[in-house]
């Protein structure tokens, strides 16, 4: 049987300085995002490393505010309202996916304005880049051991940890499920699929429903929050109500982006 291994908090310490987990996490998920944003920016036409200096700043930005905002709105609300500074300490852990999603759509319409781009775009642009920040934050989830899984059925299942902070129950490890769908299975999904010439919107539509269908799926492995339990039908998390929206839209946006066939790069490039 797995035993989750008790990580300090601290990754690093220079001096004064300490450096948590998730924090450094946060900082290996933007470095790559804008290595391989400075990669695609080679092959595509009207990228300059400047603009992808900015829009990996403007999506930071978008990450940190919506994140946080979105956990504090979906989660714990009540928790912001007996101590609002706790909405600051980000370091504690406490992100929403789907408020930074939210938060980094807002900082792409910005970026986009300011260079005179249409949203999907900067959306196509960047969102084969969003993967592997997804995996950062998901491996960051597991070493501060929140988020855990359900307890497993089978006790003979070789991937049953024991999470000595929450329980002496085998459980799954949810967090590596997602750090493996969201993160690596679909950046793989999208690198190789927007390789290619896409309509417009069309990238933007696989991120959505790639990422909508790994979430859906693995929350059936993952702990539904203490406060929140299952919301709907005796099975439905608050994880998968938000991601069910996310497959819908994705499929009507790739039904749309090939009807109307608007190409921003390649032989198709519309003039």
């Amino acid at each position: 049987m797995l035993v989750f291994p008790e990580f300090d908090p601290i990754a690093l310490s220079l001096g004064p300085i300490e450096v948590h987990w998730y924090g450094l996490m946060y900082v290996l998920a933007f470095l790559t995002a804008y290595a391989l944003a400075t990669y695609r920016a080679k092959s595509r036409d009207g990228w300059t490393a400047e603009m992808v200096s900015d829009l990996v700043f403007y999506g930071a930005i978008g990450v940190i505010l919506g994140g946080r905002i979105g956990y504090v709105l979906f989660y714990e609300f009540n928790k912001f309202l007996s101590d609002p500074v706790w909405l600051f300490k980000v370091w504690t852990g406490g992100m929403s996916f789907h408020g930074g999603f939210i938060g980094v759509m807002i900082a792409m319409l910005f970026f986009a304005r300011k260079y005179q781009k249409t949203a999907f775009q900067t959306l196509d642009f960047i969102a084969p880049c969003v993967p592997t920040g997804l995996f950062f934050g998901r491996i960051g989830n597991f070493i501060g051991g929140e988020l855990v899984g359900r307890p497993v059925e089978n006790l003979n299942y070789p991937l049953a940890m024991i999470f000595p902070h929450v329980d002496n129950i085998p459980r799954h490890p949810s967090q590596l499920y997602q750090a493996l769908g969201e993160g690596i299975l679909l950046f793989i999904l999208l690198w190789w699929f927007s390789a290619k010439p896409r309509p417009r919107m069309a990238v933007s539509a696989v991120f959505l429903m790639g990422y909508g269908l790994a979430r859906f799926f693995v929350e059936f492995f993952r702990e539904p929050d203490a406060d929140q339990g299952f919301i709907l039908l005796g099975w439905v998390t608050k994880g998968q109500l938000l991601s069910f929206p996310m497959i819908i839209i994705g499929m009507w946006m790739l039904w749309y982006a090939y009807r109307r066939r608007i190409y921003d790069w390649g032989p198709q490039k519309n003039t």
